[in-house]
Order: structure tokens, then C-alpha cells, then sequence
């Protein structure tokens, strides 16, 4: 079933278009003396003067951009690695989505960096793709000890480092299943809390799998175009002048 959104949409008669979109429902608008004035309920309302930003008539909300990226609009598949705000403060990206990924990003993330806001792209937390450097096969499970707070999956031979502390574990089921995150690890074994709801109690014999943090690793998002949506709630003036990104051609 969809759900539909009421919204006021301005027309600009130099663009010749409708260039946005606003969420505030006024009976009249009218722009006199370089100003802009609306009325709701009766009562007059002059816009952008007021100290408290993103409210209008006494309701609060956040201000959204969305756009896209798509430089050299062809087949080519390419990966966009930052995303850089030319702004006064750092928005948070809601939502990133290609055609064959997606992902997200807190105001957090943002660093600023001459002038500008900068960050690595980053996956969803809890997102999961086993084509992604993320994911590593470790080995078939020899012995399998201890409870399910601390199950302790030893492997026959040294694991290597590629394993750390937090790194989720699965068996090697179809479709993978999660056992649960690594608390401590050796050489030869790993420590799994495997508590949760649901998860897979891993037996001797099963090949294991590990999965790195997907927002620690930045990997960036795949596509032929990415399309964004930056929210701000700020209740203070900010500015915005322009979204960039760096782009490569993606080599599989």
C-alpha cells in the first residue's frame, strides 16, 4: 500500500521548474520587498528571520537534500570512495544507494578538513556481502568447547592475523549463519560469543567464515550512479554550498 506525502512545492520562474519541495503547508505565500511572507491560520510569518531554524509555525522538522551522483553516465561500473560537504557544519547521509549497494553515515563520521566537511563512505552497520574483502574463509573446525556465552572453536592449524577482537564469526551453512562476534582469541582458536537468539551453534567439521566491521572498513559503494539524502535538525542557520565525492573506475 503506498503511503503518500503531502508537500508545498515552490515554482521558480527563472529555472522555469519546480526546485523544491517543502514539508510547512501555509493558506497563502507572497514575496514583497525581498522577503518572503506565508500565512497560516490567519497569522503572518516572514521567513528565514526567525532564530530557530527548521521550524516553521511553531513545529520542528529537519532539513533534506537529496541528489546524485553519476560522472561519465555510461555502463561502466565505479566506486565512489568520500564524500566531501562544502558547508558550515556536517549533515548526517541518511541514505547511500547504488544500484548494488547501499549504506549510511552519522555526522560523526565527518571530519573537517580545510574548509570542508570529508568522509570515507561506509557500508550499513550489520551489512553483509561475502564478495567483499570483509569476508575471509579461516579453516574447518576441529574441536568445539566450552558454553554458548564463551564458545571456543579450536582449529588444527594457526589461523594467521588477519582476526580481531569483535570480527563476526559464521558457519559455512547455505546461506552463512551467524554464530556470533570473537571476546578473545589464540593462535590456533577463537572465542565466540554464540548467547543471542537464534544463533548457530557451530559442531566439529564446520568450515568457518569471519566478517569484519562493514563501517569500520570503508569500502566505499559500487554502482553505475549513487544517489544521497542529507538530513540536518539543527535549530541554528547552517549553509550548504556543494556535495563532492571521489570516483574511480571500480576493476573487479
Amino acid at each position: 500500500m503506498a503511503v503518500e506525502t503531502l508537500q508545498t512545492l515552490s515554482y521558480s520562474t527563472g529555472a522555469k521548474g519546480w526546485p523544491s519541495f517543502y514539508t510547512y503547508f501555509p493558506d497563502y505565500m507572497i514575496g514583497m520587498n525581498s522577503f518572503f511572507y506565508s500565512f497560516k491560520n490567519g497569522n503572518l510569518f516572514r521567513h528565514n528571520t526567525n532564530e530557530v531554524r527548521n521550524n516553521y509555525y511553531g513545529v520542528q522538522g529537519i532539513s533534506t537534500i537529496q541528489s546524485v551522483f553519476n560522472p561519465e553516465p555510461t555502463l561502466s561500473i565505479k566506486l565512489f570512495k568520500t564524500m566531501s560537504l562544502e558547508s558550515n557544519a556536517s549533515w548526517n547521509v541518511t541514505q547511500l544507494i547504488t544500484d548494488l549497494s547501499s549504506g549510511s553515515m552519522l555526522s560523526t563520521y565527518f571530519e573537517q578538513k580545510e574548509g570542508e566537511w570529508f568522509s570515507y563512505i561506509r557500508s550499513n552497520s550489520g551489512a553483509v556481502d561475502w564478495n567483499l574483502r570483509s569476508a575471509n574463509g579461516l579453516a574447518t573446525s576441529n574441536n568445539i568447547t566450552g558454553t554458548p556465552a564463551a564458545k571456543v572453536i579450536n582449529f588444527a592449524n594457526p589461523i594467521g592475523s588477519i582476526l580481531s577482537i569483535g570480527d563476526s564469526i559464521y558457519a559455512k551453512t547455505d546461506p552463512p549463519e551467524k554464530v556470533g562476534d570473537i571476546t578473545s582469541l589464540t593462535s590456533s582458536s577463537i572465542t565466540v560469543d554464540a548467547s543471542a537468539v537464534g544463533a548457530y551453534q557451530p559442531q566439529a567439521g564446520d568450515f568457518i567464515l569471519s566478517y569484519k566491521d562493514s563501517v569500520a572498513e570503508s569500502q566505499g559503494a559500487r554502482g553505475y550512479y549513487m544517489e544521497f539524502t542529507l538530513t540536518n535538525g539543527s535549530t541554528a542557520a547552517v549553509e550548504l554550498f556543494s556535495v563532492g565525492s571521489d570516483v574511480m573506475k571500480s576493476y573487479p
